[in-house]
């Protein structure tokens, strides 16, 4: 059996109803500890008894924190010395690093191995002890470089600090060096195999690679296999670590065994049905950074069935867009919250999207909602009298069959031109 079909721990085969009953038994913990440790969450949870957070229906009513609201919360909290707008549990002089991301956001790294569990998913990726791994991550204030090199480490595996940029030096020092493999962007990753071919250097000896941090369509991933570079993708962020990663099937991406994944309708904190394309909201076990119900502004969906890798933890599909559909119509922003809360005020309505176009030079909206029975006039005018009231703007009703609208995870499709 190829090593790859090896397992990081137990905890990636075990029955998804303990791991179900494990997450949520920590998670009282977590929400006790973040009440009692964190300031901001201490405000936001105050209502909130941890014992009674025992299922997914009780985590889907707690309120969904926002990469927007801990850029506000660092900002006024600046002036009394806490960067991380008091969702962090420790001190600050009790973490090993504070990485700087664009917004600004400022995120921890607490002082113990493996810290953004990035071990696991170079495992998947077929790294074992002893390998020497060429990381092209960058390591100038933003976190990815360390995350993958912490990772490594833990692994049991000696890292190549490359970062970004000087991309012969890079080509000639794994030609050197002869690591085992690469992590970095799978753009990146094509630039280095390209300059060796260039330069008639032999790289070999480097033939598998995870990444992360852009998208991996099917046209890249085979320019990279072409060149002799067997390539894995893992999703990672600066505020919650791994969230899932790729296994040797390549069938979607498997969720880490220390967080709690949702898909939630854009603009909303409602959970989608399994299957449907929503956001990506995780709340992590991290006790020094007890992200509870972190909308990450990424779309994707849950894959129906177990990886045939035999992992048992629920798959993702992927990248599958932004969820941050805001758009402007007739000069005023329209929100996926404001669709989300025309449909919450009518019974019995499906998938929904609301399609922005521009007829004759002004800007129309049309929202096309599923519901059993198709259309009615009646109750079409009644949701379009909502969509004013909500939107202060008016707009069209399609009521249309089950079925007909893609399970993309959009809930505002702007289609205007103006060719």
């Amino acid at each position: 059996m190829s090593d790859e079909f090896e397992y990081f721990d137990e905890l990636e085969t075990r029955d998804p109803e303990l791991r179900e009953q494990a997450h949520f038994d920590a998670l009282t913990e977590q929400i006790a500890n973040a009440k009692a440790n964190a300031p901001g969450f201490a405000e936001s949870l105050k209502h909130v008894r941890p014992e009674d957070v025992r299922d997914r229906s009780a985590l889907a009513k707690l309120p969904i924190v926002r990469k927007s609201e801990l850029i506000e919360r660092q900002k006024q909290l600046f002036e009394e010395r806490d960067p991380f707008g008091g969702l962090t549990a420790v001190k600050t002089g009790q973490l090993a690093r504070i990485f700087a991301s664009p917004g600004p956001i400022y995120d921890p790294e607490a002082m113990r191995p493996d810290y953004w569990r990035l071990a696991r998913a170079l495992f998947a990726a077929g790294f074992r002890r002893g390998n020497i791994i060429h990381n092209s991550f960058a390591y100038h204030l933003t976190p990815a470089g360390s995350m993958l090199e912490s990772g490594a480490h833990a692994l049991g595996c000696a890292v190549i600090p490359a970062g970004t940029g000087n991309t012969e030096l890079q080509v000639r020092t794994i030609a050197d060096v002869k690591p085992k493999g690469y992590t970095g962007t799978p753009s990146f990753l094509k630039i280095l195999l390209e300059k060796a071919r260039e330069l008639g250097i032999d790289i070999k000896p480097m033939k598998r690679a995870l990444v992360s941090g852009e998208a991996l369509p099917p046209s890249l991933r085979n320019d990279i296999k072409m060149m002799g570079v067997k390539v894995r993708q893992c999703y990672a962020s600066a505020d919650l670590g791994l969230i899932a990663y790729e296994s040797v099937v390549g069938e979607g991406l498997v969720a880490d065994e220390w967080i709690i994944v949702e898909i939630v309708r854009p603009g909303t904190g409602d959970p989608v049905p399994e299957g449907d394309a929503g956001e990506v909201v995780v709340t992590t076990l991290n006790p020094e950074y007890p992200l509870i119900r972190f909308a990450t502004g990424d779309l994707s969906a849950v894959m129906l069935g177990m990886s045939p890798c035999g992992r048992t933890n629920i798959r993702l599909k992927g990248w599958m867009g932004r969820a941050d559909q805001t758009t402007k119509v007739k000069g005023m922003f329209v929100h996926p919250g404001q669709v989300a809360e025309v449909i919450k005020r009518h019974k019995d309505l499906g998938r929904y999207r609301l399609v922005v176009d521009n007829i004759d030079a002004n800007d129309v909206m049309i929202l096309k909602i599923e519901r059993p029975g198709g259309h009615d006039d009646a109750l079409a005018s009644k949701i379009a009298d909502t969509l004013q009231a909500v939107t202060k703007m008016r707009g069209e009703v399609e009521l249309l069959p089950p079925g007909t609208l893609p399970n993309d995870g959009k809930v505002i499709e702007d289609i205007r031109s103006y060719d």
